[in-house]
């Protein structure tokens, strides 16, 4: 089976290199960029601008290969893959919560944004506390490394 995705439009930020970037949105608080909406998904916009955040889901397009244990940016061990938000993934999928300031002529303006400038959208859904945050939750091995996010800047470890 063979799936295929088609964007619908292009996140721009000031990241034009993979180095040195937020690794998370928590990592990337006040950055600003803009997601431009191809015009035939103008209409999908209606009531958006009523959501203070929203969920962006992305093509990871510069990331071409994956291993299954590697080293994550928040930890020097080996780990699973899945167990991990590396973007070198089978499907190059990733995902961010960004904050939403306003729309204007199907360009959305958001922020604390930890994307690379030219990253085809592939989708957007509100984000919602009621259904997207947990109260009880585990974060494996992430635990202790959770103070140092909003620090930590990518490196060339997943060229």
């Amino acid at each position: 089976m063979k799936i295929e995705f088609d964007p619908i439009g292009v996140i721009h930020t000031p990241f034009t290199e993979r180095e040195g970037m937020p690794i998370q949105p928590a990592g990337a608080v006040g950055v600003k960029g803009t997601v431009e909406l191809f015009e035939d998904f103008h209409p999908g916009l209606k009531d958006l601008d009523g959501f203070s955040h929203i969920i962006l889901l992305y093509h990871f397009h510069r990331s071409h290969s994956f291993n299954l244990h590697l080293v994550p940016f928040m930890d020097s061990e080996l780990r699973g893959l899945f167990a991990t938000r590396a973007p070198k993934r089978p499907n190059a999928i990733g995902l961010s919560v960004v904050q939403l300031d306003r729309i204007k002529d199907g360009v959305l303006h958001i922020q604390n944004v930890d994307i690379l400038d030219g990253t085809p959208l592939l989708d957007i859904k509100p984000y919602v506390p009621e259904f997207d945050a947990q109260v009880e939750v585990r974060t494996g091995w992430l635990e202790k490394a959770r103070e140092i996010v909003s620090r930590r800047k990518s490196d060339d470890r997943f060229k």
